[in-house]
């Protein structure tokens, strides 16, 4: 599964195709992609993008692509913590704006359809930020996309009312005000402090009807797509065949689209390739499963392109379950597992190095990387027997228990993923040897994330993040403490791992307010250390981008930094 890292928002989660959120990016602040890559990080051969480009007068008109996916999301709110997903970002990158894109090299610029420009504007007392907005651009219903539409996803977003449930809060915090410029159509952006990561924000864009409310916020979007503004509109759901349909907007004011339809299927992951391999699917995402990988490149008049991008797998941990919540007992898991092992089996015949990732923010292959794992990178079983000793968990013949109780992990895995399956079973044998028990809890893909990770009803699971071009600001609601609502519960949003503190906020805080990119790396690496001692998300690797796709696609495949274009997608014959 994975899941999108909000990349100042950038969560998303996915199954794997293995589970995936979305967020992790470039260095520096403002998304200035820095080359320069880690001892060890894969091969210069590697592609930043393979998508197959090719002009628009050379890509034929009309056309239908089916599109599979691994899961069939209910709530298509991308800055929802259940809408957070990679599956719905596929989904609604062609149907709502955003201010800001980016290209292969991981360097934004403006969305021309929606914005025409943006700059700082002032940053001293504080910083200001001014949008011009394309006066064109319009949502579905014909009401013009404003800078109230800003004001209002601003301040559902700002954390100040927890009543939205929403995936992050980075960023959006920082703004003291968001108001009208010289007309409806420019946005007066101004920080209560620096925030370095700016063009991450308002990716994408709901309108201010959704944002107007948390009920509308909250609810509006469950099994629906109300508004829409993009080179395609909302045509269907299939609940039967777990089909989304989307049509070419004739009403869209930029390039029109190439084709006429997209039908986005859902699948098992370990259908979606019989499926390709059947001539029933045009595209998807194989993600790292070598035998999928194999039987894709197989498939005639097919390829798998593959690049590499800011997603990566990893195994979490529920902080707040019962026989998680002492950090000693998750630091012994981090030793007890052998990462090498793991990487190995999932990575071996992918074409891809075997490297892992001792890093929550840079990816091998990004500038700023360094290993800030110390011990708790290593495989060590003895330490970890101690570590469990101390925290009061003795060995009762195989198992260690306290207080007549086992410690027991349950490991939650989506149903049709051999991926996770594998990684549980290797999990459940290694942690045996320190006496630590797996149960494996295999559960519907569709429920995964909504009903089980989300709301922390597992102890360890594993799935993959979905990056962006900002790092930090992507992964800090990965790692942010919990804020309480108007009931007085605790909300963890993206934090999937329920596991944060004040320090950890406070040092993501000081890496996303500094503007000078040598120093953000530094504040952000400072603030990595923490969040590996924490033992929230255990890092595996780098995670390949493979998409297989028909040859004759055009302008689609695995994007690295990329943004897509929709509507330059198509077929050359």
């Amino acid at each position: 599964m994975i899941v999108r890292r909000m990349g100042v928002l950038a969560a998303a989660l996915t199954v794997a195709c293995a589970p995936a959120l979305a967020g992790c990016g470039q260095t520096g602040p403002g998304g200035g992609g820095q080359s320069g890559a880690s001892p060890g990080a894969p091969a210069s051969s590697v592609k930043a993008y393979d998508i197959n480009p090719v002009a628009r007068d050379q890509v034929k008109d009309g056309g239908l692509l089916r599109w599979g996916l691994n899961e069939y999301p209910t709530n298509w709110n991308l800055n929802h913590v259940d809408g957070n997903l990679a599956m719905v970002k596929k989904v609604t990158d062609a149907l709502l704006p955003s201010a800001f894109r980016s290209n292969e090299k991981g360097q934004i610029s403006v969305s021309p359809d929606y914005v025409t420009a943006a700059k700082v504007t002032a940053t001293t007392p504080k910083q200001v930020v001014t949008l011009t907005l394309n006066p064109k651009a319009r949502w579905s219903d014909g009401k013009a996309v404003t800078w109230q539409d800003y004001e209002a996803q601003w301040k559902a977003m700002n954390g100040r009312n927890a009543d939205y449930r929403v995936a992050t809060t980075t960023g959006y915090q920082d703004i003291e005000s968001v108001k009208k410029g010289r007309s409806d159509h420019e946005v007066v952006i101004t920080f209560a402090k620096p925030f370095g990561d700016w063009q991450s924000l308002f990716i994408p864009l709901y309108p201010r009807s959704t944002n107007g409310s948390a009920d509308a916020f909250n609810n509006a979007w469950v099994n629906k797509m109300p508004v829409t503004a993009g080179p395609f509109k909302f045509g269907a759901f299939d609940q039967t065949a777990k089909t989304i349909t989307i049509n070419r907007d004739d009403a869209w004011w930029g390039d029109r689209a190439k084709l006429d339809q997209i039908v986005f299927r859902a699948l098992e992951s370990d259908a979606l390739v019989g499926a390709f391999s059947n001539g029933e699917l045009d595209t998807f995402d194989v993600g790292p499963s070598a035998p999928d990988y194999a039987r894709a490149k197989g498939t005639a008049n097919a390829v798998v392109r593959q690049a590499a991008g800011p997603d990566f797998r990893h195994l979490t941990m529920n902080g707040e379950s019962a026989v998680l919540s002492d950090v000693k007992v998750r630091q012994a898991v981090a030793m007890g597992v052998d990462r090498q092992v793991i990487a190995q089996s999932d990575l071996q015949g992918l074409d891809w190095p075997i490297v892992l990732l001792n890093n929550h923010f840079f990816m091998n292959t990004q500038g700023g990387y360094q290993d800030n794992a110390g011990e708790l990178g290593a495989h060590d079983p003895e330490k970890a027997k101690q570590l469990l000793d101390a925290a009061g968990w003795k060995l009762s013949g195989q198992v260690r228990k306290k207080d007549g109780k086992e410690l027991n992990l349950r490991f939650v895995a989506p149903s049709g993923l051999q991926l996770t399956k594998s990684e549980a079973e290797l999990t459940q044998n290694m942690l045996s040897k320190i006496g630590v028990k797996v149960t494996l809890q295999s559960v519907p893909s569709d429920d995964y994330f909504t009903r089980y990770i989300i709301p922390g009803n597992y102890d360890i699971t594993a799935f993959s993040y979905v990056g962006t071009p900002f790092p930090v600001s992507s992964g800090y609601g990965q790692y942010a403490n919990a804020a309480k609502d108007s009931k007085g519960e605790l909300q963890w949003n993206a934090n999937l791992g329920r596991i944060g503190s004040k320090e950890i906020d406070a040092a993501m805080n000081a890496a996303t307010a500094e503007l000078d990119p040598a120093e953000a790396i530094a504040k952000a690496n400072a603030a990595d250390k923490l969040i590996w001692q924490a033992v929230n998300v255990l890092p595996l690797y780098q995670r390949p981008q493979n998409v297989a796709a028909k040859k004759t696609i055009a302008n689609l495949g695995a994007r690295g930094f990329y943004d897509l274009r929709y509507q330059d997608i198509g077929f050359t014959e």
